[in-house]
Parts: C-alpha cells; sequence; structure tokens
C-alpha cells in the first residue's frame, strides 16, 4: 500500500509540473501555485500579482490563488453541529477534496483552458510514462474512459499534495514547540497577542485546536466569515467578469440564503508573509496593510489605508460583515502590531525563511 502511495503521489508530481495540461502547453498547476514561491502564483500578470493569468495570457480571474501549502488538511465541505459551513477547497469551498480541486483549472476556459475530459485524457496519452503509470496503478482499463482517466489524474496530484513537501511542519513556531529554538522577546509578545482574545481575537477564526501549543495546528478554523473586505476595483476593470460583485461562499452551489453573501473561507496563516497578496481578490500587497485594515474597525486613528494613501473603500458586500468579531478588543499599537509581524513570521516553513529576512 505504500508502495502504491508512493507511485501514485510521484505520478502527481509529474502531472503537477506539467505544462503540457494546458491549452497552449504553456501552464501547469505549479504555475499558480509555485512550490518555490509559497504554493502561489508569484508572477506579476500585470495585475501586481493579484490574481492569475490564464494559458490564453490574457484572461485575468477575479481571485487570488491560495496557497496549496497545507491544503491537504481541509476538511470536506460540510454544515456542522452549529449549523456554520466547513472546509471545502476554493475560497468558497465549492470543491470537496483537493482531488475534486485539482480537476477544476485544467477545464477553466481563463484558466488552463482546456476544453474537455477526453481533450485532456488525449494529452495524457501522449505520454508513454503516464500511460504505464495509470494502468499500473489504477488497472488496465482506467485509459478506456476518459472519465476514468482523468479521475486518476486528480488523485494522483492529490497525493502529491497530501506529501511532506506542501505540510512540512518545519516553521520557527514548530521547532518552537519541540524546544529547538527559543522566541524573541517580539515574537513572543506576537504569540501572546495572536492567542489573546482580550487583545485582538484572530484565534477566534485561525485557531483550529483548542491550544495554542498543538503540534499541527493550521491556524483557521476553515470557516467562512466576511470581515468588510473591499472590492479590487483595479482588478475587476481588467477582467471580462460581469458580476459587479463577488458573492463568495453564496456561489457554491451547495449554499443558498442572502445571509452567506460575501463571506470567504478563512485562511491558513501557514506561511502568510509569502502568499501575498492578501485577502480573496489581492485587494492587499502587504501583511502590514491586512493587519492595520482589521485595527480600523477598533482604532479611530487608523482612517487610512497605508498603501493607497486614502481612506479605507467600504466594504464589497456590506450586509453580512460580521462587525460583533470584529469590534472586539481594544486599539492596536504600532509596536503591537510590530509583535504581531514578528510572531506571523515564524508561522513560515523552513525553506522559506531566507525569503522573509
Amino acid at each position: 500500500m505504500a508502495s502504491t502511495q508512493k507511485s501514485l503521489s510521484q505520478l502527481g508530481a509529474a502531472l503537477y509540473f506539467d505544462v503540457n495540461l494546458s491549452k497552449y502547453r504553456n501552464q501547469s498547476c505549479a504555475t499558480c501555485h509555485n512550490p518555490q514561491k509559497g504554493f502561489i502564483d508569484d508572477r506579476d500578470n500585470g495585475v501586481f500579482g493579484a490574481v492569475s493569468l490564464g494559458s490564453d495570457n490574457h484572461s485575468l480571474g477575479d481571485r487570488n490563488a491560495p496557497t496549496a501549502s497545507y491544503a491537504a488538511l481541509t476538511p470536506v465541505f460540510h454544515k456542522n453541529a452549529e449549523g456554520n459551513f466547513v472546509g471545502g477547497q476554493f475560497h468558497d469551498g465549492r470543491e470537496s477534496t483537493l482531488a475534486d480541486q485539482a480537476g477544476g483549472p485544467p477545464l477553466n476556459p481563463i484558466e488552463m483552458g482546456m476544453k474537455s475530459k477526453e481533450e485532456v485524457a488525449s494529452r495524457l496519452k501522449e505520454n508513454v510514462f503516464y500511460i504505464e503509470q495509470f494502468k499500473q496503478i489504477f488497472g488496465n482499463n482506467v485509459t478506456e474512459s476518459s472519465d476514468a482517466l482523468y479521475a486518476a489524474m486528480t488523485q494522483s496530484i492529490m497525493a502529491f499534495e497530501e506529501t511532506e513537501l506542501f505540510m512540512p511542519f518545519n516553521s520557527k513556531y514548530d521547532r518552537m514547540l519541540r524546544g529547538e529554538v527559543e522566541f524573541t522577546p517580539e515574537e513572543e509578545l506576537g504569540k501572546t497577542l495572536f492567542f489573546s482574545q482580550q487583545f485582538t481575537n484572530c484565534n477566534a477564526c485561525h485557531q483550529l485546536n483548542t491550544s495554542p501549543f498543538y503540534s499541527k495546528e493550521t491556524f483557521t478554523n476553515y470557516h467562512y466569515e466576511n470581515i468588510g473586505v473591499p472590492e479590487n476595483t483595479y482588478v475587476r476593470s481588467k477582467t471580462e467578469i460581469i458580476e459587479e460583485k463577488d458573492a463568495g461562499l453564496l456561489l457554491n452551489p451547495k449554499v443558498s440564503g442572502s445571509e452567506h453573501g460575501g463571506k470567504f473561507k478563512v485562511p491558513t496563516l501557514r506561511n502568510i508573509m509569502v502568499t501575498g497578496p492578501y485577502m480573496h481578490n489581492g485587494v492587499f500587497q502587504e501583511l502590514r496593510t491586512v493587519l492595520e485594515f482589521y485595527d480600523h474597525y477598533n482604532n479611530p486613528s487608523r482612517t487610512i489605508n497605508p498603501e493607497t494613501g486614502k481612506e479605507w473603500e467600504q466594504a464589497e458586500w456590506p450586509a453580512t460583515v460580521n462587525f460583533e468579531e470584529l469590534e472586539k478588543g481594544p486599539a492596536l499599537t504600532d509596536n503591537k502590531i510590530d509583535a504581531l509581524m514578528a510572531f506571523l513570521s515564524t508561522l513560515t516553513d523552513k525553506r522559506f525563511e531566507k525569503t522573509t529576512q
């Protein structure tokens, strides 16, 4: 079984980097989830990296490509006992598993742009290694059906994304928990602030486990929230997407009810220092801007977006903003924001640490 899983993940690795699975043979999973850059799309794309460019080198999406790091730990999309929607892949949870997610981009006309599963299957059959591996792992009949071959492709990519490469748990935070390193006083202050509902309320959404010392903390509860993020009007002016507002969770076919409009999945904070731009639409370039944005709900002195030099713009979907949570806690001084930044830096996987120094 272990050897089969290893073969599956190795096949998935080849598929993950294969540009031939896009319309113009120029884009792979790794294009928008680059393993060297925190598993995000690190290209500028003419929009300061806020959203991704399609295989046609023209089409733009309107959502920021989320990091694929630690995505394998996301629970399947479901409604919990309290009636909250939880988990799922993409910003709106519309696909339950990583395999489901992997099946989306190749057929998306503004992403990899392939016309059908049959067309993808044809590209897969061009590669003798693929066919040999698919038959060995999934059986000789797998290549007889485009649906079966496509499903095998997505299962393989998921297996690769489940490997330690994507979730090594070796950040300074993890090493601190194991007693291998100590936090600086500023990092320690940031940790105290982060896990304190009295001071910041960060852990209301960005803590999965009841203890701040849990060894596999992903720093998200996988719930859906509207925190009042403004529309990225610059991106919208350059896309061909006609909807005026992004309804978020409400666009998930399993969800109905206006109370869910404008909500997006709470992202992991693992590798947050290297996975900007930020928010579901990439509207903020800097992580510090995000912290100041949160603070502006409680701090009358933070009226200006430091990136634009103008007042914060109104929420893209104002009707469902969660003011109850956002307006908890006192205003933060610049020193406390510095400390939070220092703590968030400790969540960077070891392989990416040099890029934050």
